[in-house]
Parts: structure tokens; sequence; C-alpha cells
């Protein structure tokens, strides 16, 4: 077991999400940086499907109460076991009373724990990934036991890292395709959406990330129709809206761009007030 000492922010334990139940109304979910999970899991030899925590800007506190192996991809956010600073993206191994933390935030909105064997949550309609109505909760609280396997001891505790390219939390271009009612704009429209560069508000979270700077809108209401994670829609009052993990299933507003799917994990690791740029493949 890991029992959480302290939650930080927003904490969720998510893997792949929720596909095929769409029909439902039921959203995909699962981590919102889908290239930091991989490698999280990959490192310990997991599958892919295997659950891990979702941590948004730190401020989490872990006690372990059983031997085991982690590794964290994603942003950095200086953690440490037993105030001591490990490594990203690399195997350590967790002793039992092990603790840990994670302090001042280095770059990246969201990181990634992984565990051997994956943590063992509820799982519902195939998945563990947490989603308000769907899950028994939606976020990590303080005190609560969250349940993992022990794991062998002959995997040694790794002294180097991966590397991961710096341009997955810098690069402004989010590289996307013209959405279904992209030809509906006028080229005005369209040249501001191809040359502007947009700053996220400070409305950003698992659903969607809305943009600040808008874009006039002639175009008439639509009938409602299917949304992706990804889908960019454009809001009557002119503001953009880009869809994540934990988006609906159907929605009303144009779909103008549809980002690509590394786009959505390099989206996940910004946050308000950081600047963005479509470019087209």
């Amino acid at each position: 077991m890991i029992r959480v000492l302290k939650a930080g922010f927003y904490t969720s334990i998510q893997d792949k999400g929720r596909t095929g139940f769409a029909s439902i109304g039921i959203p995909v979910s699962g981590a919102m940086d889908r290239y930091a999970a991989d490698l999280a899991n990959h490192i310990l030899n997991n599958s892919l499907e295997d659950a891990l925590l979702e941590i948004t800007f730190g401020g989490c506190v872990l006690e372990f109460s059983t031997a085991t192996y982690i590794s964290i991809s994603g942003g950095d956010f200086s953690a440490k076991i037993n105030n001591i600073p490990i490594l990203l993206n690399a195997r350590i191994k967790i002793h039992k009373n092990d603790v840990l933390s994670f302090g001042n935030i280095k770059f990246g909105a969201r990181c990634y724990v992984a565990v051997k064997n994956g943590f063992l949550t509820e799982r519902v309609l195939k998945s563990r990934s947490f989603y308000k109505g769907i899950t028994s909760s939606f976020l990590i609280k303080k005190d609560d036991l969250l349940p993992i396997s022990s794991s062998p001891s002959d995997l040694e505790q790794s002294t180097t890292s991966i590397k991961i390219l710096k341009i997955h939390f810098t690069s402004q271009e989010l590289k996307c395709d013209e959405g279904p009612e992209f030809n509906l704009l006028n080229d005005i429209q369209k040249k501001q959406i191809k040359n502007q560069v947009f700053t996220i508000s400070n409305l950003n979270n698992r659903m969607g990330y809305q943009l600040k700077e808008p874009i006039k809108n002639y175009l008439p209401q639509l009938l409602t129709s299917a949304v992706l994670p990804g889908t960019v829609q454009l809001t009557p009052s002119g503001k953009l809206i880009i869809l994540m993990r934990d988006c609906q299933v159907t929605g009303g507003y144009p779909r103008i761009l549809q980002l690509s799917r590394n786009a959505i994990n390099e989206l996940a690791q910004k946050t308000t007030g950081n600047n963005i740029q479509f470019t087209f493949n």
C-alpha cells in the first residue's frame, strides 16, 4: 500500500482511459500526457495499460508500506525520497516506509509516478482512470491508501536516466489538422488562426483549455456532433476551447481544428499564461 500524506493540487489515478463507451456518454479520460505516462511504465517494464499516478504541479507526499520500484516522468517537481533528490526517467528502488515528496516546479505541469505492476485501484468500465461520477473518487485525498503489489527484489536501482527532449515542454507549436467546420471560416478568420500566438487562460483543466485571444465568430449554431480529445471548438463569443482527456463526447460548437496525438501530450504540460501557436500538418 501507499499512504497519501499530502494530496497536492490535483492528483489522480489514470491509465489509457475508457474507449468504446462514447455511445452512453462516457468520456475517454486517461493520462493527459500519454508520452510521459508511457515512458514511466516502459522504464519499469510494465504494461503500457498499467495505471499511474498523475500529479499536477507537485505538492504530493506519499509513504510506502511495501518495497517496490518506481519511475517518474513528465514535469520536474524536484522529487525526493526521504528528502534526498532522485532522478527523473529512471528506475528507483523503494524500501518499506520510504517517503516520496515533491517540491519546487522546474518545468512542466504534470508528472507521472509509475509503480512496478501498476496501481491496483478500482477498475470501472475496463479502466482505473478517475472520473467524477464514474469512479468512487475523482481525486486522491489525504490519508487515502493506494493498493500496489509487492515487487521482486532482483531489480536494481538505475544510476542513469533516459533523456527526454526538452522541446516536449518548451515548444509553442501544436501540430493540427483542419476540423470538419474549418472551411466554414472566412479567409480573415483562417489567417488569424494560422498566424496568431494564443495565450492559455486560467480556464484550463483536464476537460479543456480555453485561449484568451478571440476569433470573430459569424458561424451559425450547429447540430450536436461528435468531439474528441484535441478537438478545437469555436464558441459563439469567439473564444477557442481545446478539448482534453476528460472532455464530453458531443458538442454543438464548430470543430475548426483537431490536434495531433503528440500535440495533446505537449499541451498537457502547459498552463496559464503559456503561449501556443497552431501549425498545420
